[in-house]
């Protein structure tokens, strides 16, 4: 059975943790998948630095996903959203910041599943699942 541990490496934007849990668990439900994943919340400062480190894009991003099966013992995967890039792009895209972070938990755990955005195709394929979830757990998107 899928578990979801919701970590806020800064100060709590006013989101509950269950929120994020039903996000995620909604994803891996219609997904089929059983996986454990660890969604930890932080700001563009920390997430630009491990886009840098691990990705090398020298730049901040909305969401990065880590997979860690095979790792060893823990979780197996990790979704990490930037609540400052959230906040910016809900008030650009006309939504709730609420909805703006979900959509990064699904996005993030989607990507954990085998969804790409690199191509044109397989990201409309992507985009059209996250904003079937994300209706089916009560958000909009502009998408």
């Amino acid at each position: 059975m899928s578990s979801v541990e919701v970590t806020w490496a800064i100060q709590s934007p006013g989101i509950e943790p269950s929120e994020v849990e039903n996000a995620v668990l909604a994803t891996l439900s219609a997904e089929g998948a059983d996986l454990d994943l660890s969604v930890v919340f932080v700001d563009d400062e920390a997430i630009h630095e491990l886009n840098r480190r691990y990705l090398k894009h020298d730049y901040p991003t909305d969401v990065i996903s880590f997979d860690l099966r095979g790792e060893g013992p823990g979780a197996d995967g990790e979704v990490v959203v930037s609540v400052d890039t959230a906040r910016r792009e809900a008030e650009v895209r006309k939504v709730t910041f609420k909805s703006e972070v979900l959509l990064y938990c699904i996005h993030g755990t989607l990507h954990l599943l085998g969804y790409d955005d690199h191509d044109p195709k397989e990201r409309t394929r992507m985009h059209q699942r996250q904003t079937e979830i994300l209706a089916q757990i009560g958000h909009e998107t502009t998408e």
